[in-house]
């Protein structure tokens, strides 16, 4: 599936350079950000989030942890996560679209924050340390890749014993049909990689994680799905007939895990 991987970094440096996002500050809100979060930061780092939830509204994050966002885009979450480990904490940012990072490097020096880094690389083969994370979460970002699997594996690696995953993600109540997963098009908008809930979590157990849960889960109509793809792709007639059969099928799940202690 290296075409798959090929298209989504395509995609995503397109949407770099273009500023905007299918998403605006009050999407943003629907999906979970406070309006106070957002005043804080600039409109760099706002028009081009592109996430199905908040993940570190939940992460319970605490003075001094070390941070890791899975995909980080331009900055948006590893931003409101350095408010909330202060100073002593670190956050780390991982992309693999240059454009992405360039851009988040762009918002971290307009922000003023230090306490942040964002390294280029896969999050199939994260380029951080073994237990050396407290907390990681993604938003919207581990259903771009085919080997969810792998991610999963490299992120109990990555976090100390003990230490926590938090995820915002698309996932589906139904088998998505084939030629809708094969469109590169409808994977950009989050919709082709999209695993059935009960095999996501799978995967999760099965990476070594205990105490995975849905913590929250927004099903979404299918006007909302065609609304990812405005300006990304446009469905032929069969695919957008396709799409609309996935009304209430498709979800945006709040997931949380667990490190074992030993």
């Amino acid at each position: 599936m290296e075409s798959v991987k090929k298209s989504v970094k395509q995609a995503y440096s397109e949407l770099a350079e273009k500023g905007v996002s299918c998403c605006n500050a009050e999407r943003l809100v629907n999906r979970g950000y406070g309006s106070d979060e957002l005043a804080v930061l600039p409109d760099t780092v706002v028009r081009v989030a592109d996430g199905c939830g908040n993940p570190t509204a939940i992460a319970s994050l605490r003075m001094g942890e070390t941070v890791l966002d899975l995909g980080c885009g331009a900055g948006i979450d590893v931003f409101l996560a350095a408010r909330k480990v202060g100073e002593n904490g670190h956050v780390i940012g991982v992309d693999m679209t240059d454009k992405m990072l360039e851009k988040a490097r762009e918002n971290a020096q307009t922000l003023g924050v230090k306490n942040v880094e964002f390294r280029k690389g896969e999050i199939e083969n994260l380029p951080v340390d073994s237990s050396s994370v407290d907390v990681i979460f993604s938003n919207c970002v581990i259903n771009l890749t085919p080997d969810k699997s792998a991610v999963f594996n490299e992120a109990f690696r990555a976090l100390r014993p003990g230490g926590r995953m938090i995820i915002s993600d698309i996932v589906t109540q139904v088998e998505i049909p084939k030629f809708l997963r094969d469109n590169p098009g409808f994977w950009n908008v989050c919709g082709g990689g999209a695993l059935l809930e009960k095999d996501y979590l799978e995967k999760i157990r099965q990476a070594g994680f205990v105490e995975v849960r849905i913590v929250s889960r927004y099903n979404y109509r299918s006007e909302e799905v065609l609304e990812w793809t405005e300006g990304r792709y446009n469905p032929t007639d069969k695919e957008r007939t396709a799409i609309l059969a996935l009304d209430q099928k498709l979800s945006s799940a709040t997931i949380t895990a667990h490190k074992p202690q030993q």
